[in-house]
């Protein structure tokens, strides 16, 4: 250990220091110094730990009335006060006076964070948010539950540093936090700070002065614990989330046919949550289909299909809805089949169906998710005629009238490759889940097509036909065709 000639007079000592002053050492109960006097001693404190020293000595220097400096057992105003010289290994402690209630570190902490995080009004953050800026509810599930601002990215305080970047990964954006009274945002507006977000701020009063105000919120559809345990890797996705999710249990999805496109479209639309699955089919299953349709098993030939569906589905999510219609589709059922549903998943295998199902949808405004499949190749699209975000065209206008048979056998004649119909009726689960979640660019307007044997797809522009006399702009509706007798004329 130096001795004091090497420390120009100084000596290490230990200041002990009491619990309503840790705050400032990190939580240490004491500090080693190295000095000659008590008050060169507490100079030392203060510039290791900045902030303490003020709590101690007051304005001219001296302790403050409520605090004494022990040196051993002598309080230093009875010796030499401040000017008290120290011995190597001695111990100074700081005795404030102290009325058994709990530390307030957390008082001076939050009057550091309203100094260097911008807190907003309601009002102010309500218009920020309208000119782009994102509110970030960090409340608990079971808080944000009783209501939440509308419009607010809700991330919780536990995940807040680990789901915040992939949510808003502009770290320009303004970013407002709120909590339930604008504390735990301070705290948590510092870490996103120290994130590198560089415009953030606190919304003041949290959400109890947002609803008081009067400002716009409402009641968030909650996932139940075993939902997001079951559904956990949807909401780690920023796009889909627990909103998202509570999107697709809300859904309704109506599949034509339960055969090789509608069974994986089926399975997958189950196993992501889409809370109703309709099944439209009047055929019973065969041991021919189990070579592709995957919902049916071998104990099961000889059953309708949409039963033997039903049971495979239930299995693997028992919380969703099935609804089943053992029937053959026609002019005189579609509309009360369809009535209700948000996306139609076309998985039929004959004409007649196909342009009985693109009328029905072009009439009631629904998306047509449609897939085609024969041997090694396969087609999806979306016709959608109404879509929002730009024009796109109904089957009618892709294909006019059906191709004669000798260019479109069935499968049962020309056979199709197993796995094939699993690649198309997956690609038309992707695009009904986009649709219900209006993610992404939806298939619309555009015909993807699958060669399995040269390993390609292909993308070609499909346009709608303004002469098409189903969907044409301003035209009336044509009304339902015996579609048997269309297919035969045509062919």
């Amino acid at each position: 250990m130096p001795d004091r000639e090497k420390l120009n007079g100084k000596v290490p000592v230990t200041i002990r220091i009491p619990t309503p002053l840790r705050g400032f050492t990190a939580g240490a109960d004491s500090v080693a110094v190295v000095a000659a006097t008590v008050g060169e001693a507490l100079q030392a404190l203060g510039r290791a730990h900045p902030g303490i020293l003020e709590r101690v000595l007051a304005p001219d220097g001296e302790p403050r009335q409520f605090v004494n400096i022990y040196l051993g057992a002598d309080n230093v105003r009875v010796r030499q006060g401040l000017a008290t010289p120290l011995a190597a290994g001695e111990v100074l402690a700081i005795i404030p006076a102290v009325a058994g209630g709990a530390p307030r570190a957390k008082d001076r902490r939050l009057q550091e964070l309203r100094g260097t995080i911008g807190e907003l009004s309601p009002s102010e953050a309500l218009a920020l948010q309208a000119q782009g800026a994102v509110l970030v509810d960090v409340r608990e599930a079971d808080e944000i539950a009783q209501g939440s601002a509308v419009g607010a990215l809700r991330l919780g305080r536990g995940f807040l540093e680990l789901k915040i970047e992939d949510a808003v990964p502009d770290y320009e954006r303004p970013l407002i936090t709120m909590c339930g009274g604008g504390v735990r945002s301070l705290f948590a507006a510092e870490s996103l700070a120290r994130l590198g977000y560089r415009r953030v701020h606190s919304l003041q009063g949290g959400f109890a002065r947002w609803k008081a105000e009067g400002l716009p919120w409402d009641m968030p559809s909650m996932l139940s614990r075993d939902e997001r345990e079951r559904y956990s890797r949807h909401l780690s996705i920023p796009e889909v989330g627990e909103s998202g999710q509570a999107k697709l249990l809300a859904s309704r999805v109506l599949l034509i046919g339960a055969g090789g496109l509608g069974c994986p479209a089926a399975l997958y639309l189950a196993a992501a949550g889409v809370g109703t699955i309709g099944l439209v089919d009047d055929d019973r299953v065969d041991r021919s289909n189990l070579q592709r349709q995957v919902l049916h098993g071998d104990g099961r030939v000889g059953q309708l299909k949409v039963d033997s569906a039903r049971t495979s589905l239930a299995a693997l999510n028992p919380a969703i809805r099935i609804d089943t219609y053992a029937e053959r589709l026609t002019r005189d059922n579609v509309e009360a089949i369809f009535a209700g549903y948000d996306v139609i998943v076309d998985g039929s295998d004959n004409f007649q169906t196909r342009y009985l199902v693109n009328d029905a949808c072009v009439r009631l405004s629904l998306p047509n998710v449609h897939g085609s499949v024969y041997r090694f190749e396969g087609q999806v699209s979306v016709f959608w005629p109404a879509y929002s975000k730009r024009r796109g065209p109904c089957y009618r206008c892709l294909y006019p009238e059906p191709p004669p048979p000798e260019l479109a056998p069935s499968c049962a004649e020309a056979g199709v490759l197993g796995v094939l119909p699993g690649v198309i009726g997956l690609l038309e689960a992707v695009e009904t889940i986009k649709l219900v979640l209006d993610l992404g660019d939806p298939l619309v307007g555009r015909l993807l097509c699958y060669d399995a044997l040269a390993g390609r797809f292909s993308e070609y522009a499909l346009a709608a036909d303004p002469q098409c006399t189903y969907c044409g702009e301003g035209r009336s509706f044509p009304g339902y065709v015996d579609y048997a007798a269309f297919c035969r004329a045509a062919a």
